[in-house]
């Protein structure tokens, strides 16, 4: 479903996080289903890319929190609410999330889309955190076990699936053959 047109007219056609105008793109505040238009925001191009990881995270690009946290729109609470959180070692986040305030049903979306810390966590070469659907590059010749292939050094595995009990490993296609990858031999 296309929900712009709702989005544009509750915005007032503005980021509902940073206020600005242009190259507005729709965005859905995982976990939810993504039938109403209470499942989404309108967020700017950088910010939306940042948030599904294509952009690095650029703290000060996320100072706008400080009035998007005080929304009466769900969906814009919650996800300030886990910016917040993710930016809150760099000091001014951590005072705004304390004074953040989110009904139960509200901080339990917000709590259900945030990674579990404790979680198995996926690092490259350089210790770059890895997500499904990541593009890598091979920092070394690998032979593939079982076949004639050599995966070799500098090919780009896109769309890596991550191995979900071994944080050591990554699935990926190399000349068309699926294949898993030790992390310590790709970089993002």
């Amino acid at each position: 479903m296309n929900f712009e047109k709702q989005l544009s007219a509750r915005s007032g056609n503005l980021c509902e996080i940073s206020g600005v105008t242009e190259d507005l793109q729709v965005y859905q505040i995982q976990p939810s289903e993504g039938n109403s238009v209470d499942d989404f925001v309108y967020l700017t191009k950088n910010l939306k890319e940042q948030l599904e990881g294509s952009k690095e995270i650029v703290a000060n690009d996320w100072r706008c929190l400080n009035d998007s946290m005080w929304s009466e729109i769900s969906a814009v609470k919650v996800l300030s609410y886990r910016m917040l959180d993710q930016l809150k070692n760099e000091g001014w986040p951590g005072d705004l999330l304390d004074m953040i305030y989110l009904d139960d049903r509200e901080l339990s979306w917000a709590k259900a889309g945030m990674e579990d810390e404790d979680a198995i966590r996926h690092t490259d070469s350089n210790g770059v955190f890895l997500k499904s659907g990541d593009t890598v590059v091979l920092i070394k010749d690998l032979d593939v076990k079982g076949s004639t292939i050599t995966a070799k050094r500098g090919t780009a595995v896109r769309n890596i699936r991550l191995v979900h009990d071994d944080p050591t490993l990554i699935e990926g296609k190399v000349e068309g053959q699926s294949i898993y990858i030790l992390t310590q031999f790709v970089k993002k």
